[in-house]
């Protein structure tokens, strides 16, 4: 295989990718920097920063939901391209974003940039576009046009990686005000939110085993930026039971009900495990509702698993309730699997008074709505923004499994716009166990919502 020299870096020539049904090529150009994987990062996440060389001016904007687009010109040429991004990590160092307009003659351009360790120390830098064009020649002009780009882009990111460059500091904003309310019968529903905003109501859903005091750092940070409520799911804290076992339909009810108290037009749904199946749930209903979408520690839920698979989860989960213990009996053994190796005493504790406050009705409660899914998941219907995090030692949703579903949103969301991030030296409670990192991580996501 050639290689090619392009200052700083080495790149290697990739075979183009063809598909005799459509027009289909690839480029693939990878090189290697000397300097540190986070400081070449540190540049090339700067999706509307002007550090390519060829560009000749640049401007971020901002589509109707709050995606990231860069408008610029190039060199010698007139012609305004953009480009909107679609994925990113700080985590796993990688963005992709998706051609909007300045191309001609092509149906699509996706690319992809990535920076990581190098084995013998340094970078490695990768940067792939997939192009489709009506015809094969097309397409592989335009590879060949974006080679030197990606090279030369290559070669920038090397070189300006050992330059100072601005850091990322978030505002820092002081916790708010919340206050408690509850409302309405059968189910009554319990929340702590902060006062009104202009804007969507950011909602925030708790885990099986937990409650809306959970979130109260969360609420507590979002509330500057948005009006935040956290609610207890029914049965939960000081909201009750409804008449008859819970079904997931139930729990969107419910969130309808909150917006409509508290006079919301469009929500910014926020759950963490259980809670993020809900969340995920209500967004195939009424995505029209929802200004954004904030998944922690889980998604699926046992939307996937099938007869066998959920019918064991039960069991082994309701055979304690059924010999007459509470939650508060097994409460120990569950925190020993939600905290993280380097959770304080101080963290455990609360998990372990969340979990023991639940009463044993509406853990049953719960636990028959989980492992009763009305549907698998259709992620083409999720377009709004989408924020995944998980906790670096969560055993339940390990960063492999919510990776992989933030990279099936990418792939089959029509108009995706997804972060994922793992939240270090965190288990399951990811939010409890590092509510600095994790806040820092929501507020840029809430700060780039319309209000």
């Amino acid at each position: 295989m050639p290689v090619l020299r392009c200052g700083g870096a080495t790149a290697a020539a990739a075979p183009a990718r063809s598909d005799k049904h459509h027009g289909a090529r690839s480029v693939h150009v990878a090189g290697h920097s000397s300097a540190s994987p986070e400081a070449v990062w540190a540049v090339a996440r700067d999706f509307g920063g002007h550090w390519h060389p060829g560009i000749a001016t640049i401007q971020a904007e901002q589509d109707a939901r709050g995606s990231l687009v860069r408008a610029f010109t190039v060199h010698g040429e007139d012609t305004l391209y953009r480009e909107r991004l679609t994925f990113l990590s700080d985590s796993d160092r990688s963005l992709t974003y998706t051609h909007l307009e300045g191309i001609a003659g092509i149906d699509s351009y996706d690319a992809r940039l990535t920076v990581s360790s190098a084995a013998d120390g340094g970078s490695i830098i990768e940067w792939v576009a997939d192009v489709e064009a009506p015809d094969a020649a097309r397409a592989a002009s335009v590879c060949l046009g974006t080679r030197p780009i990606f090279e030369t882009g290559i070669d920038a990111l090397s070189r300006q990686a050992g330059r100072p460059v601005e850091t990322r500091v978030g505002v820092p904003f002081l916790p708010v005000e919340a206050e408690d309310l509850s409302f309405g019968d059968a189910p009554r529903l319990a929340l702590t939110v902060t006062s009104r905003k202009a804007g969507p109501l950011c909602l925030f859903l708790h885990g099986i085993g937990g409650g809306r005091a959970n979130w109260l750092p969360q609420v507590t940070a979002a509330g500057n930026v948005m009006r935040a409520a956290a609610l207890d799911l029914r049965g939960y804290g000081d909201s009750t039971l409804g008449p008859n076992q819970s079904t997931v339909d139930d729990y969107c009810a419910d969130i309808l009900r909150v917006r409509e108290t508290l006079g919301a037009d469009r929500l910014v749904l926020i759950g963490l495990s259980y809670g993020s199946w809900i969340a995920t749930s209500f967004a195939m209903r009424h995505p029209e509702l929802l200004a954004g979408l904030v998944l922690s520690g889980g998604c699926t839920g046992m939307s996937e698993a099938g007869v066998e698979e959920r019918e064991a989860f039960r069991v082994s989960r309701m055979v304690l309730i059924d010999a007459g213990q509470t939650p508060a009996d097994f409460a120990p053994a569950v925190v020993k699997v939600l905290a993280g190796p380097n959770a304080s005493d101080a963290i455990k504790a609360q998990l372990l008074h969340s979990m023991a406050a639940i009463p044993a009705a509406t853990y049953r409660d719960a636990l028959l709505c989980f492992t009763d899914p009305r549907e698998r998941f259709d992620f083409a219907r999720l377009n709004m923004p989408v924020l995944m995090m998980t906790g670096e030692h969560d055993r339940l949703a390990p960063p492999t499994e919510i990776r992989g579903v933030a990279h099936r949103i990418l792939a089959q969301a029509r108009t995706p716009d997804v972060r994922y991030e793992t939240i270090m030296d965190a288990g399951h409670v990811c939010n409890v166990e590092q509510p600095a990192a994790y806040n820092r991580i929501l507020l840029e996501f809430l700060g780039k919502l319309p209000k």
